[in-house]
């Protein structure tokens, strides 16, 4: 693990301990986990069931694959880290956010969590879109572990930060546009005072006024050394934002290292330009 002297200046700086040691709050330790998913829908019929038997891959049926979506994946995180994490469509970034959440338990191997986690994980998971956006924010609290009165304390934060249209707040999450639900989801996420804190991809919700408030806002609870994970193609983002970086390819953890490090390389093994555009969306 790098030390806070190999960081660039103008990078988010990590937070020690009395001894000078960071405190893990994140252990992911030879982590495997593997899909089973049906090549064709008749796989999963009792006839189709019934005609595999006897056969000599009695543990993998006819028409069942296998996917290794993390393939022995290691790696701490620490407090006030940022860590960005890059790679390809299908590379597991998200099937590791969700195993970081306690979604998705691993098939094999071990993932320690110290602290209270918010997770942002797709726009509105966990929201209810035919609750109002005032049900959503008290919904969204209790689930982080949050009495009904500190979620009613936090709620007018809530709802100025979101800075969603007159009225909508009372309305169904049913009737708002992605950004209006993006908002609300991540102002819900960021105001639940947590330790850890996941974000897949929800930063490209909103528009840019709300991306710098979003920012902002990380950038404060870098500065109270909480713990973020940060997913997302817009690599100029993980730049900006992040302090430690890995590189997700094939389900293996493929590199680690400086943000800016760690992006170039990617980018260059997409054999793309760094440029406005490969920065934005890769």
């Amino acid at each position: 693990m790098r030390s806070v002297s190999d960081q660039a200046s103008d990078q988010p700086q990590l937070i020690t301990t009395d001894e000078g040691r960071q405190r893990v709050t994140v252990a992911v330790r030879d982590v495997h986990i593997t899909y089973r998913t049906a090549i064709d829908r008749r796989a999963n019929t009792l006839r189709q069931r019934l005609l595999s038997m006897g056969k000599d891959d009695v543990a993998k049926p006819m028409g069942i694959r296998e996917v290794k979506a993390r393939r022995g994946v290691s790696f701490e995180g620490t407090q006030g880290t940022v860590m960005g994490i890059v790679g390809p469509n299908g590379a597991g970034k998200s099937t590791l956010m969700r195993a970081l959440a306690g979604i998705l338990p691993p098939t094999s191997g071990e993932i320690e969590v110290n602290g209270r986690v918010s997770t942002l994980l797709a726009l509105g998971v966990g929201f209810n879109a035919n609750l109002t956006g005032r049900e959503n924010v008290m919904l969204g609290g209790l689930a982080a572990g949050l009495t009904r009165a500190q979620v009613r304390e936090r709620y007018d934060e809530i709802a100025a930060f979101a800075d969603l249209e007159d009225g909508f707040i009372e309305m169904p999450m049913r009737t708002y546009s992605s950004g209006m639900f993006g908002r609300l989801a991540f102002a819900v996420a960021v105001q639940m005072e947590p330790d850890i804190l996941l974000v897949d991809e929800a930063l490209s919700a909103g528009d840019a006024r709300f991306k710098h408030k979003a920012f902002a806002k990380m950038q404060e609870l870098m500065a109270q050394a909480r713990t973020i994970f940060l997913v997302s193609h817009a690599l100029g983002s993980v730049v900006d934002l992040c302090n430690d970086a890995i590189w997700l390819q094939k389900g293996q953890l493929l590199r680690r290292g400086e943000p800016k490090e760690i992006v170039g390389a990617y980018t260059d093994s997409l054999k793309v330009k760094r440029d406005a555009i490969s920065m934005e969306d890769v």
